[in-house]
């Protein structure tokens, strides 16, 4: 997800010195031991929820959702932007729950007052003689990341509300999987040709191409058998998947080097932040919700 294919998403050089020698990475520049240790105890716990406490679900976003949006915040806020983080988080909280009783109107009324919220905080924030500074940049990026994290994260757990609602959620978590599993492998092993060399210098189209053959056939699989729905509606929803989970990680890579550094956190091993491995399901989570209301 954050990092595919052929290296890391934003190509930041993160070589510790004076530290001793840093961890044996793979060809892709991940700690893979660490990444696929931690991979398989998030993806277990997810399956074991999924299938035995479906509507644990939704806590287990609203967590991620607190922790991502921290993670972005205390990054902007390092980089010189004044990001109101209480509202954020009040606000993100509010996008998630409120789908439970109002659905995609409860979202869309927690974002709207969220934005509100962060408009005039941000105006008072130095108080109401001080003339706010660079006020217009630090809304926009507070909008923008409304948007990109809790507003995004309410769509994954609209999924599952339906009474097939654990399935629809393993259909887009297995798409993005099996996406990443693609470009990953394509990408080591025959990349030649990067996609976006500005932006992720290591993301090759070969690697692209193995996301689109992967991804699609996980969503057609996975829309067969566990939504029991034609097979011709896991085509549009893989390869709307796999766009969106390879546009995730590149917004986040641009983001990521606009700032000048790696990984948003620490916090899982070889992965980085919880926002790192996210960033390609959160935009997925909307697409996802899209053409499943439409087509299933």
């Amino acid at each position: 997800m954050a990092e595919t294919e052929t290296g890391t998403s934003d190509g930041v050089d993160d070589t510790a010195s004076g530290t001793g020698p840093a961890p044996k990475k793979s060809r892709a520049g991940r700690n893979l031991p660490a990444a696929i240790a931690v991979g398989v105890v998030l993806g277990a716990g997810l399956i074991v929820t999924l299938l035995f406490a479906p509507h644990v679900w939704v806590g287990i976003v609203a967590v991620a959702i607190a922790i991502a949006t921290h993670e972005v915040v205390r990054r902007l806020r390092d980089g010189g932007y004044a990001i109101p983080l209480v509202p954020l988080l009040l606000g993100g909280q509010a996008m998630i729950w409120l789908t439970w009783p109002f659905g995609a109107t409860g979202a869309l009324g927690g974002f709207g007052g969220t934005v509100l919220v962060c408009f005039i905080w941000r105006l008072l924030g130095q108080g109401l003689r001080s003339t706010p500074q660079n006020y217009l940049r630090d809304v926009s990026v507070t909008v923008f990341l409304a948007a990109w994290v809790p507003l995004f994260g309410a769509f994954g757990v609209l999924l599952i509300y339906p009474d097939d609602g654990w399935a629809r959620v393993f259909c887009m978590l297995l798409a993005v999987v099996f996406s990443d599993i693609g470009g990953y492998t394509a990408g080591v092993l025959f990349g030649k040709h990067t996609m976006v060399p500005a932006i992720s210098p290591k993301k090759s189209w070969e690697g692209f191409a193995g996301s689109l053959v992967c991804g699609t056939a996980a969503a057609v699989l996975s829309v067969t058998f566990l939504l029991e729905k034609p097979a011709w509606v896991g085509v549009p929803l893989g390869l709307m998947l796999v766009l969106t989970a390879t546009m995730g990680d590149l917004v986040e890579s641009q983001v990521k080097r606009d700032l000048g550094i790696k990984d948003m956190g620490t916090l899982l091993p070889g992965h980085g932040g919880i926002m790192d491995r996210i960033d390609s399901i959160l935009p997925s989570a909307a697409a996802t919700w899209i053409v499943l209301s439409l087509l299933a």
